[in-house]
């Protein structure tokens, strides 16, 4: 099944590209336990003698979870990668810029330091930051592979290290609407008049809740109140709201715009992909066949015109 998968995305993705369309995959930072990886490279990873886990990924305490995310996956031994070039890693990229044009770098941060938490451990709430490669592992991925077509996730709990290191690198970081309407919105890194160019913007991510969800059920009334008086309509309803974002990514300076179809059908929260740190109801909605509409793809074409992005 993985070779005719492996075939098929193969004439897929050159059909795409034969029409200027890019694929945009995702690169996890981490790998399960249990994966072909961990049993075929058990001295890149934290596990103790009987290669039972000895310590697993996470992230602190943060806006999705008030005890953190505890991921479970095995950390990695970067003293051990850097000793072999970090061959495994270079094999892992190669591989998937041969699957997709451009990835998105996810979780970006742990290259400049990550959360390690016991294995034991009940919560990620008992983790300590520790230092990842840095810029070291894309200088050899730079001599290795001649390029290095990624997004970086910088999302969460980051600092100006993180920063520092995306920057170093001209990498494209991320903008997300949905984090820029809170209290100090005039200076939020997602409020667009804050943008450059060198950013994607989304009205959300895969993370984050349906716009239309979002609207009726994360909202506070501050956080509505300051949308309303951002773009100065104060009849914004559940029935525009994903209009309102929509329309704000694509006229942002951000160069590229992502708009979950959800968001393009307006969606509700029964359309969410995933919600952090639960493992109930995650990646089962499907778009099914007739949903998307003249409308909406007119929509798009609109904006695309307006704000020059064809």
């Amino acid at each position: 099944m993985q070779y005719i998968f492996d075939k098929q995305w193969k004439e897929l993705k050159a059909y795409c590209n034969s029409q200027n369309v890019l694929i945009f995959g995702d690169l996890p930072f981490y790998v399960s336990y249990d994966s072909a990886d961990v049993w075929a490279h058990p001295e890149i990873f934290k596990l103790n003698a009987t290669r039972g886990l000895k310590s697993v990924a996470g992230v602190p305490p943060d806006y999705f979870n008030s005890k953190g995310q505890l991921w479970g996956m095995p950390v990695f031994r970067w003293d051990v990668l850097k000793r072999k070039n970090y061959s495994w890693w270079v094999d892992r990229v190669k591989r998937n810029l041969d699957l997709f044009d451009l990835v998105r770098l996810d979780h970006f941060r742990a290259f400049v330091s990550y959360w390690e938490v016991p294995a034991d451990a009940e919560t990620a709430e008992k983790g300590k930051w520790l230092k990842g490669p840095g810029g070291d592992i894309f200088r050899v991925l730079r001599e290795k592979l001649g390029r290095l077509p990624f997004v970086a996730e910088d999302l969460g709990d980051v600092d100006a290290s993180v920063f520092a290191l995306r920057d170093e690198l001209g990498l494209p970081g991320m903008k997300v609407l949905q984090f820029a309407f809170g209290e100090n919105m005039t200076t939020s890194d997602h409020i667009p008049h804050n943008y450059t160019p060198n950013f994607v913007v989304y009205t959300g991510t895969h993370d984050n809740n349906t716009t239309v969800g979002w609207w009726l059920k994360d909202t506070r009334q501050d956080v509505r109140a300051n949308l309303k008086q951002y773009v100065d309509e104060p009849g914004i309803s559940q029935n525009t709201i994903h209009l309102v974002l929509g329309k704000m990514a694509y006229a942002s300076v951000a160069k590229t715009v992502i708009i979950p179809i959800q968001d393009v059908l307006g969606l509700d929260e029964s359309a969410r992909m995933n919600t952090p740190a639960s493992i109930k109801s995650n990646w089962i909605w499907r778009l099914k066949a007739g949903q998307l509409m003249p409308g909406s793809k007119n929509q798009l074409l609109k904006w695309a015109r307006l704000y020059n992005r064809i």
